[in-house]
Formats: C-alpha cells, sequence, structure tokens
C-alpha cells in the first residue's frame, strides 16, 4: 500500500511515496479504500512543519491530507453502521490521529465517514469533507440568524465559497470580497454584494453597512484589517485561531475544525445539500500521486480556484 509523506520538512520537494503496512479496522471502525484525495493549504504547512519521530531507527513517514474519497472495502467486527462493503464514501482524517488521506487505504472510526453525494464523482467528493466542515462550524459559531447579514472574506475560495453558499440556504444576507476576475464568480456562488478584495475591506463594507455587518468568516485571514467591519456586539471567526482584540464586545471566535471530526452528522447534511444543489464541489485539476509535489507547487503559486486533488 503506498502512501505520500515525509520523513523531513521542507518544500515540495520533499514529499515521496512510501510502501506503508496494510490496515485492517477494529470495533467501531472501517476501512476505506481511497480514489481522491484533496490537496489544502494545511497540508503545505504541515509539509513545512512536521516530519516522522526523529528518535526512530528507521523513522515511518509522516503521511499528510485531511480530505478523502473512496469506497468501503471491509467493517471492523461489531461495527454498527448503515455503510455497506463497496458504498462510495467521504471523510475528514486528522493526519495525527490516522496517518494522514494520502495513502491508498485507511482505517477510521466509523462516526468520521458518510456516504458520497450521488451526484458527484470521487474525485469531485474528495473535496467536501474538511472545507465543508471547516464553513459549517464557523457559521454555528458565529449563530447568526436569518435575516442577520454575514460578511465573508476569501469568499472565491473553497471555504469561503461553502460560507457564502451555506449562509445562503439559511437566509442570511451576504458580503463577500473578491478579486476583479473572481468578481462573477462569487456573485454565482450566492454573495448578495461583492465587494473589491484588499486592505480596506472594512472600508469597503462600511460603506454598504455604515453600522457594521453582524458577523463576518475570515476567509482571507485578514485578522485585525477585516475585524472592524463586524458591528459592536457581533462576532468574526477565525480559521487561524487568531484571538482577535476583544473590542467593542465583539465575539471572537477560532474555527477548529477537529472538533467535528466525529461528526458523520454533519457531513451527511453536507453530502445532501450538494446532492440539492445547495453546495457546489469545485476541482481545478488533478494529479497522480507520483506528481503530489506539482500539486502542492501549484497550491503554494496561489490564484487556484477551485480544488487539486491526488487520484489514486
Amino acid at each position: 500500500m503506498r502512501g505520500i509523506g515525509i520523513t523531513e520538512t521542507g518544500g515540495p520537494e520533499v514529499l515521496d511515496l512510501y510502501e506503508l503496512p496494510e490496515v485492517h479496522p477494529g470495533p467501531g471502525e472501517v476501512r476505506v479504500r481511497v480514489g481522491a484525495v484533496c490537496v489544502n493549504p494545511v497540508d503545505t504547512i504541515m509539509r513545512t512543519t512536521r516530519k516522522a519521530d526523529p528518535d526512530t531507527q528507521h523513522p515511518q513517514p509522516f503521511i499528510l491530507g485531511m480530505d478523502l474519497a473512496g469506497s468501503i472495502d471491509e467493517i471492523g467486527p461489531d461495527t454498527e453502521t448503515n455503510l455497506r462493503i463497496g458504498d462510495a464514501v467521504i471523510a475528514m482524517v486528522l493526519p495525527a490521529q490516522n496517518c494522514g488521506a494520502y495513502r491508498e487505504s485507511i482505517v477510521l472510526p466509523v462516526d468520521s465517514v458518510s456516504l458520497a453525494p450521488k451526484n458527484a464523482s470521487l474525485v469531485e467528493a474528495s473535496t467536501l469533507s474538511m472545507n465543508g466542515l471547516t464553513a459549517r462550524q464557523s457559521l454555528d459559531q458565529l449563530g447568526l440568524r436569518a435575516g442577520q447579514t454575514i460578511g465573508v472574506t476569501g469568499a472565491a475560495g473553497c471555504y469561503g465559497g461553502y460560507v457564502v453558499q451555506l449562509a445562503k440556504s439559511e437566509g442570511l444576507r451576504v458580503i463577500a470580497d473578491a478579486s476583479a476576475n473572481d468578481e462573477k464568480l462569487v456573485s454565482d456562488l450566492g454573495a448578495d454584494i461583492v465587494v473589491q478584495r484588499g486592505d480596506d475591506i472594512t472600508q469597503q463594507i462600511r460603506k454598504i453597512v455604515p453600522e457594521g455587518v453582524d458577523g463576518l468568516a475570515d476567509g482571507a485571514v485578514q485578522n485585525h484589517l477585516s475585524a472592524g467591519a463586524v458591528r459592536d456586539g457581533g462576532s468574526f471567526v477565525s480559521v487561524r485561531y487568531w484571538e482577535g482584540t476583544g473590542e467593542r464586545g465583539v465575539e471572537f471566535h477560532k474555527t477548529s475544525v477537529s472538533d467535528y471530526f466525529h461528526r458523520s452528522d454533519l457531513l451527511d447534511q453536507l453530502s445532501r445539500q450538494v446532492e440539492e444543489g445547495i453546495l457546489t464541489l469545485r476541482v481545478a485539476a488533478t494529479f497522480p500521486p507520483e506528481a503530489a509535489a506539482d500539486a502542492h507547487r501549484r497550491l503554494e503559486a496561489g490564484g487556484t480556484r477551485g480544488r487539486l486533488v491526488i487520484v489514486f
């Protein structure tokens, strides 16, 4: 069984293919034959910060990846599940716990695995879990009600796009940012108003909503530059653990998608929302496992719209 990982930190060139031991599920677990894995920005961060245990004489590689789609090929003993052998499924993976998604076969807790959308290929489905759950958690943390206004930065990205679409499905008014090249994309995702992306995002939003938005999802990681767009007593959510300033009674939240690792119920909901046309799966390009480094280089070059996917 092959996996893509690292034994040292560095640039895309440190990624390599490794032979991994065969795995089998225990009670409460299933094994997934992985068909496609999504390349996310967090993968490039882990590539530069995480590595195999240096204390072992023959270190096992650190396998990257948090998003996958595949099919069930083994169910552990005494596992209660409606999943069946051969079912197409999606899952989010926590690399530190499960050796990462960049591998041909993986064992996962059954409550972290859901049926893939029926109207999506495995390549498309592999882009849903981590970013979809992150968007879901961000909206849960903001706690907005139908009719209120949300700001979204980084709206052309995968996370931001899901926030826009989920917010619209819940009756929120959406003000989202975009570069000139992405205005149509973000508008088509459902944003009510699109403002120019930039360091003056607070001023851009305040021109439209002088009192500020009720909540803001900061997919562009602008932190203090975008926090000023939130009204007094509103809420702000960060995807990179920014703690905020605590000023003006604004509630600052830090999204940590690992908290939703065992929420297959929410994955089921996201899958249904793809089938219903609420969420759009976007794939920019696919790569074979041998070209994983090229996928990382392209992601780090910036400007990718849609996700890059490694196909096993």
